[in-house]
């Protein structure tokens, strides 16, 4: 193995200055692309779709849950599948499964998320169980992995609902899908982004300070953000939190 070159202090920090403009290019690139995703045009569903769910059969609008947008990711569980029945697809256990954040923060949001698999939910309740995941798995029961691209391999589709009216929005699969899992990674690839001020997104989108929306995720209650935090950010003048530093809004998170 050939290693890099051993240096000092001071040019560690200054090789390390330069790889950050490139790293913040590589920011701003996803911002733009993020940006681009929210004015895709949308695609009507107008076909009906059925998932068996833990509260029993539920439509693709249900599985909004009384919230306006629905992230799917196709996931490999069933008989055919290796690793069945006692392990969902290797891949999708590590690259998606095993990546997903608490998904209370995706419902501040006004986002679901699901997982979909054709395994039955006995099965499926079994392997959250065991491999001790949380987030709300279902079962399709009809074409709704071949009419949206993830039949034959897995894929995470994004959806809204506009009062009676399902779309889709965007659809990753492939490599894209190892970048997924946290809430600003699915966030990103919805509709209406992140909702934060600082978005490039088209005129009349859902959009509140950044930070202020953030919490415990088992403090999420529906009301505006504490006092107590906003003394927090007023104090750090807009950083993030922990306050802890002299960046800025722009050089610490963007």
């Amino acid at each position: 193995m050939k290693t890099p070159p051993i240096v000092s202090q001071a040019e560690w920090e200054q090789a390390r200055q330069r790889l950050l403009v490139k790293e913040k290019e590589l920011t701003r690139a996803r911002d733009a692309m993020a940006a681009a995703r929210r004015r895709m045009p949308w695609l009507a569903v107008e076909k009906e779709y059925a998932f068996d769910t833990p509260r029993g059969r539920m439509s693709l609008p249900d599985l909004f849950e009384g919230r306006r947008q629905l992230v799917v990711y196709r996931a490999f569980y069933e008989p055919g599948v290796f690793g069945w029945p006692d392990h969902a697809c290797r891949g999708c256990s590590l690259v998606t499964a095993d990546q997903v954040g608490h998904v209370a923060h995706l419902h501040a949001r006004d986002t679901t998320l699901v997982f979909a698999s054709r395994a039955p939910q006995a099965d499926i309740e079994r392997l959250k169980a065991r491999m001790g995941w949380k987030m709300p798995w279902v079962t399709m029961l009809d074409d709704f992995d071949a009419d949206f691209g993830v039949d034959e391999w897995h894929g995470t589709n994004a959806f809204i609902r506009e009062g009676d009216r399902v779309f889709r929005t965007y659809f990753i699969n492939g490599r894209g899908d190892e970048a997924l899992g946290s809430t600003f990674s699915y966030l990103d690839m919805t509709a209406l982004g992140r909702q934060e001020e600082w978005e490039d997104s088209p005129e009349g989108y859902p959009q509140t300070p950044p930070y202020e929306w953030w919490n415990w995720h088992d403090e999420y209650r529906g009301q505006g953000p504490e006092e107590g935090w906003l003394d927090k950010i007023a104090e750090a003048e807009g950083h993030l939190i922990p306050i802890r530093t002299t960046a800025t809004h722009d050089d610490c998170c963007h």
